[in-house]
């Protein structure tokens, strides 16, 4: 239990945010088709569950183990890992605004104080590191940028709208910079190991959490916003002719990547249709929530089974 304990990954927490992605999205299709709250509600509470039974268990190897979270931090790949702790409070805040505004509040300010401690942290260790190569970086390294672009959801309803548009710029400009170096090194380069391949579905994430989040901030759809949405989309269906290639790789914590992005773009597209009143925007949302809720449930199976096999939390 203690070798168990000594390699309890930080990657657990992407198990969080697909979960509280899913809430979020349940929760606005529940809006939009007048159906009851009971699926929101008891994803919320099991979300909740999880983020404290990982969150502690990750103190507790925070307390025991503080040389081997060393060693994780200053590897580049795990390193982009942390701020999922802080991008967990933030869905957190955001999926029970309606239900705890207290709560979602205070888990706003705690998240967003968080994950720009881990933004400035990440983005100061990429630029001093003294021998990076362009293979170490992977679609991973969104996932700080990503926490960036999401603040302004919930922040819109808590502070100033300009510091809504403080951290949708850091968000934005960083997405596009990296998705050009990223986009060269998948071309030019060797692929990326088996094990983060489903990163590749994180691409999704940025532009339609930005396409939420400039929506949020100006309340409107326009050119801008159009953009970020049907560069999501594209990225989506871009990623259907990989699924054969991601189908034959063998279970890692990484493949809950699939799930963020996937509510991500569910939700934002309920979005449009709000706004835009098509009813094509109202019928893909449907088809992308069951097609998230399925892949919520196999890999929730699969991964208590590789907990039970003890195949996770074992020495990489």
């Amino acid at each position: 239990m203690s070798e168990r304990l000594r390699n309890f990954p930080i990657s657990f927490f992407a198990v969080v945010m697909g979960l509280a992605g899913a809430t979020i999205a349940w929760q606005r299709a529940e809006a939009l088709l007048s159906w009851p709250d009971a699926v929101s509600t008891a994803l919320l509470v099991i979300t909740a569950a999880i983020f404290l039974a990982i969150f502690s268990i990750y103190t507790a190897k925070l307390v025991k183990y503080r040389e081997e979270i060393k060693i994780e931090f200053k590897n580049i790949t795990k390193l982009s890992f942390f701020p999922t702790i802080s991008i967990s409070l933030l869905l957190l805040g955001i999926a029970s605004m309606g239900l705890y505004p207290g709560l979602s509040n205070l888990l706003w300010i705690v998240g967003t104080a968080v994950h720009f401690c881990f933004s400035v942290a990440v983005i100061s260790i990429w630029i001093r590191h003294p021998s990076l190569e362009i293979n170490a970086i992977s679609p991973a390294w969104f996932i700080p940028v990503v926490g960036n672009i999401l603040v302004p959801v919930a922040g819109v309803a808590y502070a100033s709208v300009e510091l809504s548009w403080f951290f949708f710029s850091i968000g934005l400009v960083f997405w596009v910079a990296l998705f050009t170096i990223l986009l060269y090194r998948l071309i030019f380069h060797h692929p990326l190991p088996e094990r983060l391949l489903p990163t590749l579905f994180i691409l999704i994430a940025p532009p339609a959490v930005g396409f939420i989040a400039y929506v949020k901030m100006t309340g409107a759809v326009d050119g801008p916003s159009r953009l970020l949405y049907y560069f999501g989309l594209f990225v989506f269906v871009l990623m259907i002719p990989q699924l054969k290639m991601l189908s034959r790789i063998k279970y890692y914590l990484s493949w809950w990547a699939y799930t963020f992005p996937l509510a991500a773009l569910t939700i934002s597209t309920i979005l449009m249709y709000h706004h835009i009143h098509l009813g094509f925007f109202k019928y893909l949302a449907l088809v992308l929530l069951a097609l998230l809720s399925c892949v919520v449930l196999m890999l929730a199976f699969m991964t208590l089974a590789a907990v039970k096999n003890k195949k996770i939390c074992i020495e990489d």
